[in-house]
């Protein structure tokens, strides 16, 4: 198979990196990613049955997305023909279906690669739609983001989306193994260094390889600890992008935690967040969310915890700041849950749609002029605190409307009081007859 380099026209001596002299030439060889190549995984039945068909791949940077795409193409004998759609225009997407339309006519077919495919915008994205259609190409289209928001309708329906793993622990192992072949000898780290090493290219196989070529570079002789390994090479930042689905996925994680009641994974979804870059008022925004959504009454100081966090972040600023937010995650998480409010008002949101716009009885509007007393408005109005037992068990609800029960309290924390007051006033509004 000609590797990257080769097919941008430099010799074999050229300098290469690790990553690239490292490329698998089959697709056994691809590490981390036997749901999709393995005998059941949709691309190795592709393969058994020959029949080639456009595909999405998408996952994390450095799973092997393009090393796959070319490994296709070898094994259909398609000619391979590369786009990055951050470089490329429709004038490049028109001569490349042009291409291919000559090789089609001598018999060769195309399998077009077009990488950051989501960065086609709608309409450029439509141009691949006929030679998607009629087989001019094969197209493999790959992407770090969601194809659901970032692809044409039109171009999904033509394609089998493939989602890609990020690397584990220990498809990096075997990629630390391969390097270690190709130098000949052990990399310079002890277990401990050399599971640090993994955890650093965070699922990352071309970063890992990128890190191993760094330490050969070093000629160390005795194995580095992890605090050695740490000073010779920098950390990235987790993989995070505060503006894409990887920010929500994780403050999805972080709210679910809360919901479930597990404090030690909200708190490690916090600390993500956190060591990512994410701005804290936009982690404290949603811990008041979770509070009333997930608590509500339950707990009524969980939402007074919840902006206390927030002052007090504004007060102290980062880092200081930062543990208010997670003394208020751990309360929440504690906290006894409770989505009755969130529900109540839902309800209620429905109700108000399906009746429209009916009046309040009466008995309960204010009658500030002369007219508005000659029509009733306030005529009967039971003042609560002068009933019996501050309940005068009065209809609320417009004439039109029936009773209808929005809140329904759980038996959890202080909504538990909240039932016996509500059973005490429902028992005294049977036993009254309401004026109107």
């Amino acid at each position: 198979m000609s590797d990257l380099f080769e097919a941008g026209g430099l010799d074999s001596g050229a300098p290469r990196p690790l990553a690239d002299k490292l490329r698998p030439h089959s697709l056994s060889d691809v590490v981390g990613q036997d749901h999709l190549l393995g005998p059941e995984g949709p691309l190795g039945r592709m393969v058994e049955r020959e029949m080639p068909h456009s595909v999405i791949l998408w996952g994390p940077p450095g799973t092997g997305k393009t090393t796959i795409a070319r490994l296709l193409s070898n094994a259909f004998k398609l000619h391979f023909d590369q786009l990055s759609a951050i470089f490329s225009g429709v004038a490049d997407l028109k001569k490349a279906f042009e291409a291919a339309r000559q090789r089609r006519r001598v018999g060769q077919g195309t399998l077009l690669f077009v990488d950051e495919i989501h960065r086609f915008n709608r309409s450029q994205q439509d141009s691949f739609l006929p030679a998607v259609e009629d087989g001019t190409v094969v197209l493999v289209g790959a992407t770090t983001e969601n194809p659901s928001f970032e692809l044409n309708g039109a171009l999904l329906s033509r394609c089998q989306v493939l989602v890609l793993r990020r690397l584990d622990d220990a498809a990096l192992e075997k990629l630390l193994e391969r390097s270690e072949l190709h130098y000949g000898q052990k990399l310079p780290l002890t277990d401990d260094a050399r599971a640090a090493l993994r955890a650093m290219a965070d699922g990352d196989g071309r970063y890992l390889l990128n890190l191993v070529e760094e330490i050969a570079g070093l000629k160390r002789l005795q194995p580095m600890d992890t605090a050695a390994l740490v000073e010779a090479v920098q950390r990235r930042a987790p993989l995070y992008d505060k503006g894409r689905e990887e920010h929500h996925n994780l403050i999805s994680a972080l709210h679910k935690s809360i919901r479930g009641s597990d404090p030690d994974a909200a708190l490690y979804w916090l600390a993500r967040m956190l060591e990512a870059g994410e701005q804290p008022l936009y982690i404290a925004r949603r811990l008041v969310r979770a509070s009333v959504e997930d608590i509500g009454l339950a707990d009524p100081q969980a939402v007074l915890q919840a902006l206390a966090a927030k002052d007090v972040y504004d007060f102290l600023g980062s880092p200081e700041g930062e543990i208010a937010l997670a003394q208020c995650v751990l309360y929440l998480a504690t906290a006894p849950k409770s989505n009755a409010v969130y529900k109540a008002f839902g309800a209620a949101s429905r109700a108000a749609r399906q009746h429209g716009s009916l009046m309040p009885p009466a008995h309960i509007l204010n009658a500030p002029t002369k007219l508005m007393k000659n029509l009733g408005y306030g005529s009967g109005y039971e003042y609560d605190h002068d009933a019996e037992g501050g309940f005068s068990g009065q209809n609320y609800f417009p004439d039109a409307m029936r009773r209808e029960a929005f809140y329904e309290p759980k038996e959890a924390g202080f909504e538990r009081e909240v039932i016996k007051r509500l059973d005490y006033w429902a028992k005294l509004r049977t036993k009254r007859t309401p004026s109107t």
